[in-house]
């Protein structure tokens, strides 16, 4: 990763970002949710985290969101011909589980991501992908 933060920084952040306590709480409410974060993928690391995360490590979990963040958005293979087509989620399915990455997309400051992690046998991709465009979309309107 590129700059590191420092935990005060991290804090700062949180406290720039109104919602972030409500917009995890919610989305613990996604069937089969098993842990949430919302992420600075530029500097890899947790604005916020609740629940579990896979090997019971947030951070290194914020770290992997933003490399696979960061690999999406620079990879001209997931560019689209289409002018300001950005990327709005990402999902990745292990035999488990899946684990959902929900870009924040504002017009000052896109370095945001919100993560859930779900049971793949109680989750459904359908219903958490929409209830996290709803929580992204709430979180941005608050800002």
């Amino acid at each position: 990763m590129a700059d590191k933060r420092r935990p005060n920084e991290t804090e700062a952040l949180r406290s720039e970002v109104p919602g972030v306590d409500h917009c995890l709480q919610e989305a613990m409410t996604i069937p089969g949710a098993v842990g949430a974060s919302i992420v600075d993928y530029t500097t890899g690391f947790p604005v916020a985290t609740t629940g579990a995360a896979p090997n019971e490590d947030h951070e290194a979990a914020a770290a992997g969101t933003a490399e696979v963040v960061q690999a999406a958005n620079s990879r001209s293979l997931f560019v689209s011909a289409i002018p300001h087509d950005l990327l709005e989620d990402l999902i990745i399915t292990t035999a488990g589980g899946y684990h959902l990455l929900r870009l924040v997309q504002t017009e000052f400051d896109s370095r945001l991501v919100l993560y859930v992690w779900l049971d793949r046998v109680r989750g459904n991709l359908a219903v958490a992908r929409r209830k996290m465009h709803r929580l992204v979309d709430e979180l941005v309107a608050q800002q």
